[in-house]
């Protein structure tokens, strides 16, 4: 049984999807009504993914989304909130966030993404066998995919799951495309609009990464994708 983390500050709609997501999705629903109590549970047990709404007392859902990627760079988390700014849903994903749903929302919906994330997760485990190069050269830069740090003259950067993919999928495609629609389906498994503002919010951040070896650079490339171009 899967075990999901649900912080949601509304006593009645958290009752609600808890009873929901036991009975209909079959899943182990700890509840907790503040990000403070959510982040104590998280730090306690093991989950398989996690429902975060945004707006809490004590601790929002955004820094108890940035509390638990300092935790966990893998477990899925799902955004819950009432604000529809594109701002909040870049914010969401920029935090390393894997989907944001609106309120008001069908808890049916809910219930698909909370099981496309976890089939997601079950598919890059059952694929960890295939060979794949994890050791890259970029210019001065030396990146490990596995433990996802980038190395440049005796200091490190630590980046994120979603970060190392990213950076992973232009690195075997070194001085070539790499095309928008193959980064999102293989990262995201999703080409919509949402996770293409987000693999932007990655790229920006790759760039600042590798900004200080100038031979280095992260290109657009019209109407196709990007290429990793080292001279």
């Amino acid at each position: 049984m899967k075990k999901i983390l649900l912080v949601e500050d509304d006593p009645n709609l958290g009752l609600l999807l808890q009873d929901y997501l036991q009975l209909k999705g079959k899943f182990d629903v700890v509840l907790c009504t503040d990000g403070e109590e959510g982040l104590r549970a998280f730090s306690k047990h093991s989950f398989d993914i996690c429902i975060l709404d945004v707006m809490m007392p004590k601790k929002d859902g955004f820094t108890l989304g940035k509390d638990i990627r300092k935790i966990n760079q893998n477990v899925p988390i799902i955004f819950a909130t009432a604000k529809a700014m594109m701002e909040d849903k870049a914010s969401a994903y920029d935090l390393g966030g894997d989907d944001y749903i609106t309120k008001p929302f069908r808890i049916e919906e809910l219930l698909l993404r909370i099981n496309a994330l976890l089939k997601r997760v079950t598919s890059n485990d059952t694929t960890q066998n295939e060979p794949a190069q994890t050791q890259f050269q970029i210019g001065k830069y030396n990146f490990d995919y596995t433990t996802q740090l980038i190395h440049f003259e005796g200091k490190q950067q630590k980046l994120s799951t979603k970060e190392a993919e990213l950076l992973q999928l232009l690195c075997l495609k070194k001085n070539t495309v790499l095309t928008r629609e193959e980064a999102l389906l293989s990262i995201w498994h999703d080409d919509n609009y949402f996770n293409g503002r987000s693999m932007d919010v990655f790229l920006s951040k790759l760039r600042k990464y590798l900004k200080e070896d100038p031979k280095v650079e992260i290109l657009n490339v019209h109407g196709k994708g990007y290429k990793l171009l080292v001279n």
